[in-house]
């Protein structure tokens, strides 16, 4: 026995120490994605890692896995390392790409795990026993658009000192142009979803002699994080040695106005600190900029070191890497090689229509000093370039009967996708910030034309305001707004004001809808006033002239349509003041015309305006206020006075008792207030007055006009009841007889409402959708109430994204009620639609026959393929239409001939669809003879039970020549 344990123990040490040799090897690495076309779904997957070369160990070989995401993956085939002699005396680098295809659009992990780690890694145990993990999210989405994931252009090694503060940047971008990025630090991993055994964060306490004094400047704790550009920042390493660090560079595309996350790139790193006396060198770049397109940028950076060390100053950005044809930004010199201290280079980029866009730019500049005692210490800065559109130029503005027509020069950007034609009445003085782009909000225009520019760009827009006409007396202001494409988006400096005379008073001028007692119906109160129509063609309108004053229920509109001045009652041409007693101004909107009469014919009428909404949300300590009308005139004028006011009392007030509490610009502050000197479960009201302008000298200014009283009471918790939710089942039967082939579908929910005492105060509802029963829930949208601003609607549909339809009917919903205060009812009952799932087969075809209809083996689809694929003519294929796939994920199908032998076979995926169009020839291409083929498919329908989605048909088919 004791000759046994002499000779085994040295072969168990030498077997651990070859082992240990061998396996010191990956530092760090990421996998970037990249689309070959957008039409298809392949993709480059490229992964790039840095490797230890004491280690004679190659990235990839047995057990070193690719897994794409999708069920497969392979065997990274062994690749030897490139010395990196920048990167430090034992770095190298190797990289792996691999075209692959995937059958479907959805979201994939691509994800690369060798097996193991280079030793020494002081935060995570064993690391050289540790897998070496990254991964990298896609997103495949016809939604999302053609993308391609974040590429890091800085290396993931980088040195430091004990007790100075290191940084690092990835110089991370986005090739899709227009996309944002984002960065978050993580854990690294050792395999999917399991981190490195004992990770420890770089600024762990136990790295640190002195842990309260362990920043740079010995007066507090070390900390370690990523800002918004990507900076990472170690403010101070405590021990030398190797740390691993991993983070993710997530990328943001707006979609449907909304910023949404449509991956990211997993970058797992080390960073080699030592003990070493060397500083850190520094660079001077310039302050972010933001510059029209075709302004020629030139700036000068430097660099610095504090020890006199020569020093490396170098640039990373996208605009250096585009084509030639598009104007790439240069640095000067880029030779790589250190320059004695101060070192500067130059940057140019001569900017153009192509780099609109409303992400900035970032350029991330790296300084490296070439230190004597070997440890090379580097800063980086980011400077931050945007490109915008130039403001458009705007040439006149003519006025016409009830009409303007404005013109403007050619747009200088050619690759710009619209126009926006804004409108106001009244001018207002205003010049963009820098970097100010678009229509700001405050100014009170309204968007009233997008033209697209395709071909030759518009240079002239006729208003007649939907066809309606503009309001009498009215002066139209107008200004235009470039916007670009998406991803990369991007506006235009607004173009300066121009505005047309004021419109003649032909007919009656509406100046006051003003409510002047809130009550519920019939103790409501509503004071208008007119301006007489002076300019009237009294030739075509002799007279006598009269008026009627005609109510509405909501901001514009007919519903409800009543003459409030009675049936057999003409207002004289003297009169221009009515006031409407019987409405419910406490809980309607209501929207007000003056009629002309001439020799008791109606003439003319003026334009609508409707009475002043103020709605109130209650927090725990403020309550914040909106009013809003839709009026003829404008409530955001220049000419003062032009403040509104906002007036409050306690509880239960009448309008006498109101007090006035604060006046606000609305061209600086908008239509809205928050009141934070209230107390808490203390009931207020509130009133507004606005006031307003037509821009016309001969109308009185301003036109002043109340609010209804809105009463809330502050920090109210009571919650309202959860609604009782139903959706609409689809009548699978009829919809398959009935619909027409199509993939845009909806949702229609209906709710009832709570008791009075719950509803009382349900200012609307959120509703939330799920795609399966039980699932996750994601918000929907917001739902409840109408254009007049009163929470009376109980139903919702859901139409898709950009209302452009569902492409599944299969998803459960639930509800809940918001009050004024913000209070969340709980959810309410769940309740699901499903889909019709439909497919079937022929059971004859004719391959070459003159029948369009019947020249495949497919399933039923719409009318209209059959004439693409089956030649010219009008004819018709029965009840096809009808009939057409629905909702089938997949199809795998093997066509047999009458002796049982497989001749064909068919599975759905990538460029092939659920149809099958075999044209009847075997696997290898030859015809087959005429008779009868049998087959087995296996359909797979998109629906909410997905153990009951499978389902087998068979059958047999003639096969006619």
């Amino acid at each position: 026995m004791p000759t046994l344990k002499r000779c085994i123990l040295p072969l168990v040490f030498l077997l651990s120490v070859t082992f240990a040799a061998n396996a010191t090897h990956l530092r760090a690495g990421e996998i970037v994605v990249e689309r070959q076309q957008c039409s298809a779904l392949t993709f480059r997957i490229t992964i790039t890692v840095y490797t230890d070369l004491r280690s004679d160990v190659e990235f990839g070989g047995v057990g070193d896995i690719l897994d794409f995401g999708d069920g497969t993956s392979i065997q990274v085939p062994q690749i030897p390392s490139t010395p990196r002699p920048d990167l430090g005396e034992y770095v190298g680098t190797a990289s792996f790409s691999i075209l692959h295809t995937y059958s479907a659009n959805q979201e994939y992990i691509v994800n690369y795990s060798e097996q193991y780690r280079n030793d020494g890694v002081l935060n995570m145990d064993a690391s050289v026993f540790t897998r070496f993990y990254i991964e990298t999210k896609l997103v495949v989405d016809p939604f999302v658009g053609c993308n391609n994931t974040p590429q890091l252009k800085i290396a993931p090694i980088d040195n430091a000192c004990v007790g100075a503060t290191w940084s690092h940047n990835p110089g991370a971008f986005d090739p899709d142009l227009g996309d944002s990025l984002s960065f978050e630090l993580v854990v690294p991993f050792q395999r999917v979803g399991t981190p490195v055994r004992n990770y420890r964060d770089p600024n762990n306490q136990s790295y640190y002699l002195n842990f309260a004094q362990g920043n740079e400047e010995k007066n507090g704790e070390p900390t370690f994080s990523v800002g918004s550009d990507g900076t990472l920042v170690w403010d101070a390493p405590g021990l030398a040695g190797l740390y691993n660090i991993a983070f993710n560079v997530r990328e943001w595309r707006k979609i449907d106005g909304q910023w949404t996350s449509i991956g990211y790139v997993r970058r797992d790193m080390q960073i080699i600190v030592t003990a070493c006396e060397n500083n850190r060198p520094d660079l001077t770049i310039p302050a972010d900029i933001c510059v029209e397109a075709g302004t020629v940028i030139n700036e000068s950076i430097f660099g610095f070191d504090p020890d006199n060390d020569a020093v490396r100053v170098e640039a990373f950005s996208q605009i250096f890497e585009l084509d030639p044809g598009n104007s790439p930004a240069t640095v000067k010199p880029d030779d790589q090689k250190f320059y004695p201290q101060p070192a500067e280079i130059k940057f140019e980029w001569k900017t153009q229509c192509s780099h609109v866009q409303e992400q900035p730019y970032a350029v991330v500049f790296k300084i490296t000093d070439d230190s004597k005692d070997g440890a090379n210490l580097t800063t980086y800065k980011t400077w931050f370039i945007r490109v915008v559109g130039p403001k458009p130029i705007l040439t006149s503005a003519d006025a016409g009967l009830r009409t303007a027509t404005i013109n403007w020069e050619p747009y200088t950007c050619s690759n710009a996708t619209s126009i926006q034609v804004w409108r106001r009445i009244e001018s207002v003085p205003f010049t963009p910030d820098n970097c100010q782009t678009g229509m700001p909000e405050s100014l009170g225009y309204e968007l009233i034309s997008v033209a697209t520019v395709s071909g030759s760009a518009p240079t002239r827009y006729h208003d007649t305001n939907d066809g309606n006409g503009l309001a009498p007396g009215a002066k139209y202001c107008y200004r235009i707004v470039a916007t670009f494409p998406s991803p990369r988006g991007g506006e235009s400096y607004v173009s300066d004001e121009v505005c047309i005379t004021p419109l003649p008073m032909d007919a009656p001028v509406i100046t006051n809808v003003s409510i002047q007692k809130t009550a519920a119906d019939p103790e409501g109160e509503v004071f208008v006033r007119w301006a007489r129509p002076i300019d009237v063609d009294r030739g075509r309108v002799p007279g006598p002239l009269g008026y009627k004053v005609l109510r509405a229920r909501g901001r514009t509109g007919d519903t409800n349509l009543t003459d409030v001045t009675g049936t057999d009652r003409i207002l004289s041409e003297m009169d221009t003041v009515f006031v409407d007693i019987g409405g419910n101004t406490r809980d309607q909107v209501y929207n007000y015309r003056i009629v002309l009469y001439s020799d008791n014919l109606a003439v003319d009428t003026s334009a609508m305006a409707s009475t002043v909404r103020l709605e109130a949300l209650a927090e725990q300590v403020k309550v914040s206020l909106r009013w809003d009308a839709t009026v003829p005139w404008s409530n955001a004028i220049a000419t003062e006075p032009n403040d509104h006011d906002i007036f409050r009392g306690d509880g239960g007030s009448a309008e006498d008792d109101l007090v006035l509490l604060q006046s606000t610009d609305p061209i600086q502050a908008g239509f809205g207030f928050k009141d934070e000197a209230v107390v808490v479960n203390q009931e207020y009201c509130y009133r507004v007055m606005t006031r307003g302008g037509y821009g016309n000298p001969r109308i009185d200014t301003p036109l002043e006009n109340y609010s209804q009283i809105v009463c809330i009471e502050s920090g109210n918790t009571h919650v309202p009841c959860a609604p009782v939710l139903e959706t609409k089942k689809t009548d699978c039967e009829a919809f398959v007889a009935q619909t027409e082939c199509t993939s845009s579908y909806q949702n229609t929910l209906t709710w009832q409402k709570g008791n009075q005492d719950c509803e009382r105060r349900v200012i609307g509802y959120k509703v939330y959708r799920s795609d399966t029963p039980d699932g996750a829930l994601t918000w929907l949208d917001y739902a409840g109430g109408d254009e007049d601003g009163i929470v009376r609607d109980t139903f919702f549909i859901d139409r898709g994204p950009r209302e452009e339809g569902l492409l599944s009917m299969a998803y459960c919903y639930r509800i809940t009620a918001i009050d004024q205060s913000g209070n969340e009812s709980e959810m309410s009952n769940e309740s699901c639609n499903d889909n019709c799932p439909y497919y079937e087969l022929p059971n004859m075809f004719s391959p070459g026959g003159s029948d369009n209809c019947n020249r495949y083996f497919a399933a039923w689809r719409d009318a209209g393929y059959y004439k693409t694929k089956g030649g010219e003519g009008e004819w018709s294929c029965g009840e096809v239409e009808h009939r057409c796939a629905r909702f089938v994920r997949s199809v795998d199908v093997v066509i047999f001939n009458r002796w049982g032998k497989e001749v064909y076979r068919y599975k759905s995926g990538s460029e092939r669809t659920i149809y099958i169009d075999w044209d009847g020839r075997a696997q290898d291409g030859t015809e087959l003879s005429p008779g009868i083929y049998y087959y087995h498919a296996q359909v797979d329908f998109d629906v909410l039970d997905r153990s009951a989605s499978t389902k087998s048909l068979k059958g047999w088919v003639h096969l006619i020549r």
